[in-house]
């Protein structure tokens, strides 16, 4: 297959280059020059777990066009930061034909971006869950892999999906599974990706902060205003590496042993890989840029609003990210702690009992 590759960091270039690795042609598409131009000259590394460099074309997005020779070959993936993903596929739209496809490796609900510019026919829905890291230009850490779902809007298994999945089955990550509810992994993605914002407020591992026992009532009730959500949307969130959101739900007799037993799972999940710390850690901590909070904690928050769904939790740690980008509040373990009172205040009656400190 040909795989034109928007965004060639740590997604991007990791799946871009176990594509190529395999034999698939990859064009690499990325606004950094000077990525772009490592890419040309020397290859681009993939270190970790494996360590392996290939060759393939990459251009700026002003010369994807002259790239494609007016008409992208195929397959699109797309592996920008939600907020980019309208500006990242507008030299992208003017060159797709009726059967070309755009598959959304990314963050958060980006799919329904991508079908209001494309129309929903042309989308392709993806869950990943692998960690990965942009080092610099022409080297990325792929630190181990997880789940990756793939799916069509509508739900049903076509023949474009199911070679889709195959080919990353065989040249990604062999656990890649086509999916008829990939609004479920999304969302279940969601709530998730409430905690992992959460591990980012200290300077701490995700492992830390999963394992932290006083926060673990409040982390458990971020992933259950999630699923609060996609349960009045008619979403069933789906389960993933260990991580069983529907255990999560507010309910009059919530399985407390099953949500710690999910978290102690995800633990060990993320101890197995070599990126210690989150992604969005590394966006405040290292690149010191803008998360993905509003296009993920805020597709919570903002659903909520509609539906008439109370998410104080995730409305909060919107918030406080806001001040940490902004510089309003430095990383720590009292920020945590601002989560764990509110949890308190807002919910009395839907707490586990909180476990020892590590």
């Amino acid at each position: 297959m040909h795989f034109t590759v928007i965004g060639a960091g740590a997604i991007g270039g990791t799946a871009g280059a176990s594509l190529a690795r395999a034999g698939h042609d990859v064009l690499f598409v990325d606004q950094d020059s000077a990525h772009v131009e490592a890419i040309v000259s020397r290859g681009l590394t993939i270190e970790g777990q494996q360590t392996f460099t290939v060759r393939a074309p990459a251009v700026g997005p002003d010369r994807l066009a002259a790239a494609v020779g007016g008409r992208i070959p195929e397959a699109v993936l797309l592996c920008v930061k939600a907020m980019h993903t309208a500006t990242a596929l507008e030299p992208v739209v003017p060159l797709l034909g009726p059967r070309n496809y755009v598959v959304s490796l990314q963050n958060g609900l980006n799919e329904q971006v991508i079908a209001s510019l494309i129309g929903a026919p042309r989308t392709v829905g993806a869950f990943v869950n692998f960690g990965a890291d942009y080092l610099e230009p022409g080297r990325v850490m792929f630190g181990g892999g997880g789940a990756l779902y793939l799916g069509e809007l509508d739900g049903r298994i076509t023949p474009r999906l199911e070679r889709l999945t195959q080919v990353f089955r065989e040249a990604v990550l062999p656990n890649t599974t086509a999916t008829a509810n990939i609004w479920g992994y999304l969302w279940g993605k969601l709530a998730y990706g409430a905690m992992l914002f959460a591990t980012a407020l200290a300077d701490a591992s995700i492992t830390d902060v999963l394992a932290h026992g006083p926060s673990r009532p409040m982390l458990a009730n971020l992933a259950a205003e999630a699923v609060a959500v996609a349960r009045a949307r008619e979403i069933r969130c789906e389960a993933f590496d260990g991580f069983e959101p529907e255990r999560f739900a507010f309910s009059r007799s919530r399985d407390w042993a099953g949500i710690a037993a999910s978290l102690d799972r995800l633990v060990e999940f993320n101890r197995r890989s070599r990126k210690a710390k989150s992604g969005v850690w590394r966006d405040l901590a290292v690149r010191k840029r803008r998360t993905e909070v509003d296009q993920i904690v805020g597709a919570v928050v903002d659903g909520a609003s509609v539906l008439g769904v109370r998410t104080p939790l995730n409305r909060c740690l919107q918030e406080l990210i806001h001040d940490l980008e902004d510089g309003r509040r430095l990383m720590s373990w009292d920020n945590l702690a601002v989560l764990r009172d509110l949890n308190v205040r807002e919910y009395p009656d839907a707490g586990m009992p909180a476990g020892p400190d590590p």
